[in-house]
């Protein structure tokens, strides 16, 4: 069977978050929250307040970031990285209670920093974030004392073996053994000296059983000894400000023999007050850092650290000048790192054949990115720009080139007298190609040949010319020809209206042709209309850029991209002369100065002035 929390066997009670063994865990408050506040400034920022009197203090930065956590109390004294110095991760006394300081530093981990306290604090204690980057989010935590939490006034007013919370409490005694007995008690059950203790059911009776053997009584005090300083505790610390202890032991007032303390009152003794020593301080040593992440993840990089001088002194280290350090090496701020090695290119294969039996073709052959584990990986874990060729070019020698001849054309061009049989002639390479080339010589096979189908008896045929060039250079074009109708005699031909072969199918006059693809082409509209008639004005038309397929493309060069406006009409604007429409009186001035031209009279006599006048101002309006 198991023990209990309260030393019975078989007891399943534990003890609660407050400390208290068999507690409900409402004797103590939990303060938790998350600090995700968005920060622009660089520097300090407050996180959260730790009030006096709190325990089980977990701040927690979420992730792993540029940030670092900061303490101060609230008098001002910097705890853990202050005055922008970053601590080594270690314990800090701070606020009574000790802080311990953890910033993780695998480059695998992605763990945060963080503070973890027992306390209880004495004071209150302000927790900062040094801002660097975008804040990850940090934890905090802490218990606070309850509102039902037991008061030392309590427990001064409590009657012997009156229960507390539900537990008997130990029974009043003036008697120094009960007092030693309790505070034995406290330490055995983990009982911090700040907290109220615990007494267990059954563990100190509110009386003595009856037949209990009455504890000897120690010998009796009397004047011939008594306490006297022999002496004083090692100092705490060899330098900077340290603190030790007198120490007192019970002797003979004549002989000064050292006795037992049972000879001397106990309550004479002097409380030992602490005194400093060796106030001298230390001297100042390097301060190094934890090493940075390594700056390549394989291969040779580099990682730096922080290198400070320090002194302490009152048990507070120091930052001070680094002259005060070079009496030491300072130590290396960088060094090399190599976390693995890097991953390297292999050739797998040897080159392929070359893909052309003659000319130039090309070859390849497999080329991975392997891990120093011998893991094919991607190429990315390589370096590019060392990556051997996979592929490259291959040059197996000249090609034998011959003439391919097609079958002749089983029909003579002529029906009657002299005609022509064809047949296609191409030079290429003598493998499977269908890549015409040049280099087979000026021996051209002839393309065709004579025939003749017996004489044309005064025979009425149509007789087609040669076809004329292509009407275009590339893409679909157009090819005339002139078809006529004629009677063949005897090396003489006449023409005949076309009417005299209609019985006949006549040959076409047209037809299509294709040269080459042309690529893209710009295409563009016919101009609009003028948009004005005289004095400038300008036109416009819709340009744009199409393939063979009439599709729009991008690849026409724009140098050459046609004009999509112009002006045009820059003409002045001259109005229609009237050849009736004179001025009858050599004075007409006058009236355009009168503004008479308003009256039929008027515009009628003074024909051209008027006209002149309201032209000028329709011409000026149109300006406007």
């Amino acid at each position: 069977q198991s023990i209990g929390c309260d030393d019975y066997l078989g007891s399943d009670k534990v003890i609660d978050k407050c400390g208290i063994c068999g507690g409900d865990n409402t004797a103590c408050k939990v303060v938790s929250g998350v600090f995700k506040h968005t920060l622009t400034n660089l520097g300090y920022h407050k996180i959260v307040e730790i009030p006096e009197g709190a325990t089980k203090i977990n701040i927690t930065e979420m992730s792993k970031s540029n940030n670092y956590l900061a303490l101060r109390s609230r008098s001002g004294r910097s705890i853990i990285n202050g005055n922008w110095a970053i601590d080594r991760p270690g314990r800090y006394e701070g606020g009574g209670t000790m802080f311990t300081y953890k910033r993780p530093n695998e480059i695998s981990s992605t763990a945060g920093e963080s503070f973890l306290a027992d306390g209880p604090t004495n004071e209150v204690l302000d927790v900062y974030m040094i801002h660097q980057q975008p804040n990850p989010g940090i934890h905090y935590e802490y218990i606070i004392p309850g509102d039902n939490v037991i008061s030392p006034q309590l427990l001064a007013h409590r009657r012997p073996g009156e229960p507390l919370n539900g537990q008997l409490g130990m029974p009043e005694s003036t008697n120094h053994e009960d007092e030693d007995l309790h505070r034995e008690t406290d330490t055995l059950t983990g009982q911090s000296a700040g907290t109220f203790p615990v007494i267990q059911p059954g563990r100190f009776p509110s009386h003595q059983p009856e037949n209990q053997v009455p504890a000897v009584q120690p010998p009796r005090q009397n004047r011939e000894h008594n306490w006297k300083q022999i002496g004083k505790t090692e100092c705490t610390t060899t330098c900077g400000k340290g603190s030790q202890y007198p120490v007192f032991h019970c002797v003979n007032r004549i002989t000064h023999e050292e006795v037992s303390e049972s000879y001397c009152d106990s309550s004479t003794k002097p409380i030992p007050e602490e005194e400093a020593c060796n106030l001298f301080p230390c001297p100042a040593f390097w301060d190094i850092g934890e090493w940075s992440e390594c700056s390549k993840t394989c291969g040779l990089g580099m990682q730096h650290r922080q290198i400070l001088c320090r002194q302490m002194y009152a048990n507070r280290t120091l930052t001070v000048q680094q002259y005060r350090c070079h009496h030491l090496e300072k130590p290396e701020t960088t060094s090399t790192c190599q976390l693995k090695i890097c991953s390297e290119w292999q050739i797998r294969t040897e080159w392929t054949s070359c893909s052309v039996p003659c000319g130039v073709g090309q070859r390849t052959r497999d080329v991975k990115c392997v891990s120093n584990l011998g893991d094919i990986v991607d190429d990315e874990e390589c370096n590019m720009k060392l990556r051997p060729n996979d592929i490259e070019n291959c040059d197996m020698g000249p090609c034998a080139k011959s003439w391919f001849l097609t079958e002749w054309s089983d029909r003579c061009s002529a029906e009657c007298g002299d005609g022509v049989r064809t047949r296609s002639v191409v030079c290429m390479t003598n493998h499977v190609s269908s890549l015409p080339l040049e280099g087979c010589g000026n021996n051209r096979p002839s393309e065709t040949t004579a025939c003749n189908n017996g004489p044309c008896a005064g025979k009425v045929e149509w007789f087609a010319g040669g076809w004329t060039q292509c009407s275009t250079e590339c893409g679909s074009g157009t090819q005339q020809r002139e078809v006529i109708c004629v009677r063949k005699t005897e090396g003489n031909f006449d023409v005949l209206n076309p009417y005299e072969c209609s019985y006949l199918e006549k040959p076409p006059s047209q037809q299509s042709c294709y040269l080459k693809p042309c690529g893209s082409k710009w295409f563009h509209t016919e101009w609009s209309t003028c948009s004005k008639s005289c004095e400038g004005g300008f036109r416009v038309r819709e340009v744009r850029c199409l393939s063979d397929d009439m599709t729009a493309s991008t690849q026409c060069d724009p140098q050459l991209k046609p004009e999509e406006k112009e002006p045009c009409n820059t003409q002045d604007c001259t109005p229609e002369i009237d050849e009736n429409c004179k001025d009858k009186y050599y004075n007409c001035n006058v009236v355009v100065q009168a503004r008479l031209c308003v009256y039929t009279y008027y515009k009628t006599a003074c024909c051209a002035s008027c006209t002149r006048v309201a032209n000028r101002q329709s011409g000026f309006l149109g300006r406007r």
